[in-house]
């Protein structure tokens, strides 16, 4: 039985393309991923609103719809519909890299299940911009998501990372930051953090040093995004 190349494939049916986007500067916006989401026939957005942003800052008039957690079913199963059309569809988040804790595994796995091509725009991601500066080293690393909520399944979570020899990559909302950082300090005292607010925008700030340190040094800017990287036991 013949084999269709990627290429025969895409002309047949549509291509979901995965397109990471500025995690704050627009100017971290590849000219591929630019390019991507001009030439698509739809672009699936967690939030219309932020990506009309960025598409308008580069002149794109890209057909949007709305694919978040409260709707990620249904509208994948639209989306699908369109490749099936023959049509390409561009899936980004609000900020870095898609479906890293944010929307779109389901319909990046209808997609495969489908038949349909799946091909990575890559570019920004927090993860790797604060593990790239937080001069950790270590065999690999975790990426744990954004910190749980509930007080007991935290301090497993930080029980877990007490003898792995990884660094490990976390997430927290502004809301949470001190709260989780004092939950750190009990349950890891001595363990070196590195936590990103804001990066690449016009307020980033980059704190080191235990939790303590950090939660010190913080005072009372709890604004933005945090990402944080503990350093490997």
């Amino acid at each position: 039985m013949a084999r269709l190349t990627n290429g025969e494939r895409r002309r047949l049916t549509g291509t979901l393309y995965v397109v990471a986007t500025p995690i704050g500067n627009l100017a971290d916006a590849s000219p591929r991923a630019i390019e991507t989401l001009r030439s698509v026939a739809l672009v699936a957005c967690e939030d219309t609103r932020t990506s009309r942003t960025l598409l308008a800052h580069y002149g794109i008039g890209a057909r949007t719809v709305a694919l978040h957690e409260h709707n990620e079913r249904a509208a994948a199963a639209k989306l699908l519909e369109v490749l099936r059309e023959g049509k390409d569809v561009a899936l980004v988040s609000d900020a870095g890299t898609p479906t890293l804790s944010d929307p779109g595994q389901a319909l990046v796995t209808a997609a495969w299940a489908a038949g349909h091509t799946v091909v990575p725009i890559p570019g920004p991601s927090s993860v790797t911009a604060a593990l790239s500066i937080a001069g950790y080293g270590g065999p690999g690393f975790t990426f744990v998501g954004y910190l749980p909520r509930k007080p007991g399944e935290m301090r497993r979570l930080l029980e877990s990372l007490r003898a792995d020899p990884r660094p490990a990559v976390a997430f927290e909302s502004p809301f949470r930051i001190r709260k989780s950082l004092a939950l750190i300090a009990q349950s890891l005292p001595e363990r070196s953090l590195t936590v990103t607010r804001e990066l690449t925008k016009v307020h980033e700030e980059v704190l080191r040093g235990t939790a303590s340190n950090v939660l010190e040094a913080l005072g009372d800017r709890a604004r933005g995004e945090f990402t944080l990287v503990f350093a490997g036991a």
